[in-house]
């Protein structure tokens, strides 16, 4: 915002400003302005305000530059891509059947501040969603949730959170014996810069105040958690659900929910693991004749800029 003087009785753009420090005058960067109306000192300028609303990062691969005079951003949330449930499993003479193993949830931050410099480009790389696996038996499971992550040109790495897990299918086979059906392995924090603890924004925002994230209070960061293994039921034909996926943001983000028994005629729409959200786990199939896994939740970043005073 320019500041204007008069000067023989004409307005005038400054091009600097002095101010009096001690006994010399130096160019300071005046990140306040007040005048005096009617004995009451009002606020006429801010050098940044904080935006009221948070801009969401792209899928993939994004840039961003940090406006001039911001010297901060706020990461409402972060999380790294939820993984895939995985199938339920039918056998013929095993004694029984099993649901589908749920998919992890990725690694958070919640209500996060850093230091950036004003004019820098940040590069935001949002984790992509564990895919639905529908392996049998030896099939393995599908790829994890993708790893989130930050950095600036001049700030360096900022954060990763890696992605969750997709539920696992080794062994077995379709007279048995029966598969090992792993849940998917929580997310992790790699790597995080330091955080700032506290500070206020020229505009008066107390950051130790910050709690719109989903964890609901300043400053959180953890790991994903594990998806449920799979779950047996004895008896051939046997009916029952799959294992849920993981609760992202510390339990605050509920995972999918396993996808329901079927009626032995086949893998049915119903069977299907629930999708994850937001950075959680995905469901894992329920039986029988063994219906697939959903997907897990994609990952976000959510943040505005700021100014520290």
């Amino acid at each position: 915002m320019p500041v204007y003087v008069k000067s023989g009785g004409t307005w005038r753009e400054t091009s600097q400003l002095y101010v009096r420090d001690g006994t010399s005058y130096t160019n300071k960067t005046i990140l306040n302005g007040y005048i005096k109306q009617s004995g009451a000192w009002e606020e006429f300028y801010t050098l940044f305000n904080t935006p009221t609303g948070f801009t969401t990062a792209g899928a993939g691969t994004t840039n961003a530059s940090v406006p001039t005079n911001a010297n901060a951003i706020h990461i409402q949330a972060a999380v790294g891509g939820g993984g895939g449930g995985n199938a339920g499993q039918a056998y013929d003479k095993a004694g029984g059947e099993q649901g589908g193993p749920g998919g992890g949830s990725g690694a958070y931050v919640s209500d996060v501040v850093f230091s950036v410099t004003g004019g820098e480009q940040l590069t935001f790389a949002v984790g992509a969603l564990g895919p639905a696996g529908s392996n049998n038996y030896t099939g393995g499971g599908p790829a994890s949730g993708g790893n989130t992550t930050l950095s600036g040109v001049t700030t360096g790495d900022i954060f990763t959170l890696t992605g969750g897990g997709s539920g696992q299918v080794t062994g077995g086979g379709v007279q048995g014996p029966l598969a090992t059906l792993t849940g998917g392995t929580a997310g992790t924090v790699s790597q995080i810069k330091t955080r700032l603890t506290s500070g206020t924004t020229v505009d008066g925002l107390n950051i130790t105040s910050f709690n719109s994230g989903p964890a609901g209070s300043f400053n959180q960061s953890g790991p994903g958690a594990a998806g449920a293994n799979g779950i047996f039921y004895p008896g051939d034909n046997a009916n029952g659900v799959g294992a849920d996926g993981a609760d992202s943001y510390n339990g605050n983000i509920a995972g999918g929910a396993g996808g329901d028994a079927g009626n032995g005629g086949g893998p049915e729409p119903g069977q299907t693991g629930n999708p994850g959200s937001r950075g959680s786990g995905a469901g894992g199939g329920g039986t029988e004749q063994g219906g697939p896994g959903g997907p897990g939740g994609a990952g976000e970043i959510i943040y505005r800029f700021m100014r520290i005073a």
